[in-house]
């Protein structure tokens, strides 16, 4: 694991498959307050707060494998730190879905992803159930712990103990299991509270409602919805995550078709039957938040640049324009139904690459300009400046400069100037999200700790990195007595 400059990146350029996937297995156990063994660095005195984590966290049940980790179950990881010293705690989601089939150890659920029951097309036609997995993101809301799942509702979980509490309306605010997006996001720059969760719901069909909703996260009425809009568009909405800047909740709405006909008939999961059309239009919806200056206005739609997004980096206005950066790809990635996940062929599958559009508000139209070739994914920025101008955005990143490979560096780039920095965890580390936490005593951008989970694939085992977030200097890595799959989303807390 080594720190790289830009011209330097190159050096750790092959990796070994074996490696990569050897992360695909079960979680094998559940632990409560495990301190930590550090290998490398020192603790961080006077660090205090919960790095919290989820992704899928089983794979395999009586031998046969999910299609595609995303219909994984989750599996929340909470490393606490009490004065630098780190103890784990972990727990699976304890679902319905997930108790039955681990009563008998046999998938009884199809996957959105692909993964089906056994008996062929005829045990799995027409059944439409879904189990809801939780397995894509965490958050704190109020007094509970969230585990998230964009086509179903919200699992409160303990906050200290992390066992599952169940499925939640959140005090009546949802419909049983509504739909509840896994990608919140924590607003320290409104206009109406210290801080906000503001996060969103999606009823698709040949019309797709809109439901964003304002909570607040802080003090004494935190977990309460304060704000609360629908909006109703023409056609079948995908919308997995949003950016938000001070007056606008900015969704992107790929340029893509649903065709159920394979699902219902037991062919295919329902994310297989996406497919990008050439011949639409990509659109952005933009929503005013009812906590900024044009609450209660209509919503616009305007056209958007071509590719498919997944995840948005950040959003803030400038003058009568909405900046957006975000992680294109050239066509919606997808495992075939006659594909293996653990043995995917990089070459084959379209790379994501940081982007930026620039929607004007008033001419209603939209550019997009890139800010980096290399492939990349999960980027974020600091916390304080979500939905304000931001300077840098950290990222996990390839370790080769052009084309796809699995995710092995963490890369600091300057939005203005396009400087980047490099850490590598090359050549068999393999790196997810990094959670960026800002200093509580500074008010410089990119001062505050980077967490990285990190696939080692050289002794198969996890371990998680802490980077000064400023110059990607490494400051300790712990190796984790758990082995935990290549995930999806994470938060930081400062005190639970």
């Amino acid at each position: 694991m080594t720190n790289l400059q830009d011209k330097k990146i190159d050096k750790f350029k092959s990796f070994k498959k074996e490696d990569w996937s050897s992360a695909y297995q079960n979680v094998e156990k559940e632990l409560t307050k495990e301190p930590l063994k550090i290998s490398k660095g020192n603790n961080i005195k006077n660090l205090n707060g919960t790095l919290l984590r989820n992704g899928p966290g089983i794979l395999e049940r009586g031998g046969q494998w999910v299609h595609h980790p995303f219909d994984g179950d989750g599996m929340i990881t909470s490393i606490k730190f009490e004065n630098g010293q780190p103890f784990l705690t972990n727990r699976f989601v304890k679902t319905k879905g997930y108790l039955e089939e681990e009563k008998i150890n046999q998938f009884i659920y199809r996957g959105v992803f692909g993964t089906q029951k056994n008996g062929g097309i005829l045990n799995n036609a027409l059944d439409l159930k879904f189990k809801n997995i939780a397995n894509t993101h965490v958050v704190k809301l109020g007094d509970e712990i969230l585990a998230l799942w964009e086509a179903a509702g919200p699992h409160a979980m303990d906050p200290d103990s992390l066992d599952t509490i169940g499925l939640t309306t959140l005090k009546g605010v949802l419909r049983p299991n509504e739909a509840f997006s896994a990608h919140p996001k924590t607003d320290l720059n409104s206009n109406a509270s210290s801080e906000l969760l503001v996060t969103f719901g999606v009823q698709t069909g040949p019309k797709s409602t809109i439901r964003l909703m304002e909570f607040n996260n802080a003090g004494r009425n935190s977990g309460e919805l304060i704000f609360d809009r629908k909006d109703t568009f023409n056609g079948f909405a995908f919308l997995h995550d949003f950016a938000i800047t001070t007056n606008w909740a900015i969704f992107l709405q790929n340029a893509i078709d649903f065709n159920p006909l394979p699902f219902v008939m037991g062919q295919r999961g329902a994310a297989q039957c996406l497919k990008s059309n050439p011949n639409k239009k990509a659109k952005f919806f933009i929503i005013p938040r009812e906590s900024g200056l044009f609450r209660g206005q209509p919503p616009l739609t305007i056209d958007a640049p071509e590719g498919f997004v997944f995840h948005h980096v950040n959003a803030f206005e400038k003058d009568s324009k909405i900046i957006l950066d975000s992680i294109f790809y050239d066509d919606f990635p997808s495992v075939g139904p006659d594909e293996n996940f653990r043995d995917i062929d990089f070459d084959k599958y379209p790379e994501g690459k940081l982007k930026r559009s620039i929607i004007d508000l008033k001419k209603k139209t939209s550019v997009l300009e890139t800010l980096s070739e290399q492939c990349c994914e999960f980027a974020v920025v600091n916390p304080k400046n979500l939905g304000l101008t931001a300077t840098f955005s950290w990222m996990a990143s390839t370790s080769q400069k052009l084309g796809n490979a699995p995710l092995q560096a963490i890369k600091k780039i300057n939005l203005t100037s396009k400087e980047e920095i490099f850490w590598s965890a090359g050549p068999s580390g393999f790196v997810s999200e990094p959670i960026m936490v800002p200093s509580e005593n500074s008010s410089k951008e990119d001062e505050g700790f980077l967490f990285i989970l990190i696939w080692n694939g050289e002794r198969r085992g996890s371990d998680l990195a802490i980077l000064d977030a400023k110059d990607l200097k490494e400051l300790a890595v712990y190796e984790l007595p758990i082995s935990i799959p290549h995930g999806l989303h994470g938060s930081w807390v400062n005190c639970i």
